[in-house]
Formats: C-alpha cells, structure tokens, sequence
C-alpha cells in the first residue's frame, strides 16, 4: 500500500460522522452503493476491517486511525486555506471546525470563558463533546475529537499533554438536609446512610470521599446505595440545594451557594483536587494554538496551582 486515496478516506471518516451508509451518502452527494464500494476499496487497501456494521456504525482500532488522520487533513485543509485566504463557494471566509472533549463541571465554570478568548479572524467554530474527564482521552483515541480536557497526565499515541492545574470539589448539603441525615454521630457513618447525588454511573468522587474518611482503599465501603443521579452540573448542584442529598460540587458553584447559607460545608479539611490536563493532535494548526493557549491562560486564572 503506497498511499491512502483521500476520497476513500474522507468517505470513511463521513460514514463515522453520519452513523450510516445512507446519511453519509447524502452528505457527500453520491450514492450509498459509491460510498459502500469506496470503503471496501479502502479496508481491501489497507487490509484490515475498518468499521462494525452497527447502527450507528463504529470503526474499529484500526478505523480509528484512519478517522484520526482524516480528521487532521481536514483541519490542515481548512488551515491552509484560510491563509491563503481562499473562500468556498458561498464566497464566505473559510472556518475552522474544533472538536473538543470537556467534562461537564468544566463546561459549567471556566471553559465557555476560554473560548470567548479564542481569536475569530478566521472563524473558528467548537463542537463541544460533554465526557467525564476521566474518559475524554478515549474521544481522543477515537478520532472523535481533536482536544481535550482530561484528568490523565500520559499523552494519547500522536497528542501532546500538558498540566492545566487542579479543579477544587467541596463536600455540600442543604442545611436542613444536614440536620436531618448528618446530625450525629460520625460523619463518614452518616454519609454512608445518607442519600447522595452521584452524576453518573461513572462517578466515583463521593465514594472516594466517603473511603477517604474511613481510611479505606479502593475496596472499602463507599457512599449510600440511596442514590439520586442527576448528569448535569447545574442540575446537580440545585439537587442539592433542593436537599434531595449530599455531593461534591465544584468550588466556584458552591461558593456563592455557602455565603448565601443554602448550602453548609460537611468537612472544611475534606476537599477534593482533581487534576486537569489538556491534550491535543501534534499539529501545526493556528485554531488549535489560539484555542490551547486561551485554555491554559483561562484554567491558570481560574483552577488551583498544578502540583
């Protein structure tokens, strides 16, 4: 195999995009029996099966790589005309598209800020994919986002990583909540007893807490099975100023909420740092320059001293 034929690539990269032969078909203005033969063309190329026939579709390993590389010629594309001021045929300036992964508490306090600092001469335009940071990297290895915002420090295969600093969490209740669930006793056995909000089925922050408090490792007990999962992070946060149970909320949400006393601090000396990286393509792309360094610039303002 001596090259890749980029309208077979950029097929397969549509396929991915659009979830089905038909829907990519569309998009790129041909028929599905043309996009059906550009693909087997491209595994029979490449010699390797490139997308599970699901619904959606799904590449494989070895898909991913080439979604990977269809994605960064695309951005290289868009880069190079942009500075050679080409326009496309509605004679607009060309824009950038950046696909970013970001875990939702991000979204909530200090990322959106970032972006407004990004540079729009020329247009970039963000799609924002909402991911738990512990899993944004997965995104990366995909092919499905050029960026994003993690907690792991080692580099996905071709990104370069660097620290952002540390998201503060605070342990939260409502404070008619707290007399009622947490009044007595010790408070790692109450809130064990306690309902609790837990984002997602993914989250592990106030089960972390609760094992922290007991001394206890991964295996120890965690928080209560009365549980209440509500996967936003403002929808989270008024849960538990509602009262429905206790959380983690991420210090700039729970600050105003304290000095107002809808919401009391469980443990001043329980505080819980996650930290933050950023990891993107190595690219020489002027979008995903502007858009890292108005990250790191926002995050340093905004998020705890990395350690």
């Amino acid at each position: 195999m001596d090259e890749l034929p980029l309208d077979q690539v950029y097929t397969l990269l549509a396929v991915v995009d659009e979830g089905t032969f038909d829907a990519a078909a569309a998009s790129l203005h041909v028929t599905p029996s043309a996009v059906s033969q550009r693909i087997k063309a491209l595994e029979q190329r490449t010699g390797r099966v490139l997308l599970m026939r699901s619904k959606p579709v799904r590449p494989t390993d070895s898909g991913e790589v080439v979604v990977r590389f269809a994605r960064q010629l695309a951005l290289l594309e868009r880069d190079a005309r942009a500075e050679l001021g080409l326009a496309g045929k509605d004679q607009r300036q060309p824009t950038t598209r950046l696909a970013i992964a970001v875990n939702a508490d991000s979204l909530a306090t200090w990322f959106l800020p970032a972006l407004r600092r990004v540079p729009q001469d020329p247009p970039v335009c963000f799609e924002l994919r909402r991911e738990d940071e512990a899993h944004t990297t997965a995104l990366l290895r995909e092919g499905q986002v050029m960026a994003a915002v993690t907690s792991s420090p080692d580099p996905v295969v071709g990104c370069t990583v660097r620290a952002l600093g540390l998201a503060r969490y605070l342990p939260v209740a409502n404070p008619e909540f707290e007399e009622r669930h947490l009044g007595s006793g010790r408070l790692v056995d109450r809130l064990r007893e306690a309902p609790v909000m837990v984002f997602d089925r993914r989250d592990d922050l106030q089960d972390g807490l609760v094992r922290s408090l007991a001394g206890g490792g991964k295996d120890a007990q965690g928080a209560s099975a009365l549980r209440h999962y509500v996967p936003t992070s403002e929808g989270f946060c008024d849960a538990i100023a509602a009262g429905l149970g206790w959380g983690l909320v991420p210090e700039p949400q729970a600050l105003p909420l304290l000095r107002s006393g809808a919401l009391t601090l469980l443990a001043t000396d329980r505080t819980v740092d996650v930290p933050l990286f950023w990891q993107q393509w190595k690219l020489d792309s002027p979008a995903l320059v502007a858009v890292a360094s108005a990250v790191a610039e926002t995050a340093a303002e905004e998020l705890l001293p990395p350690r």
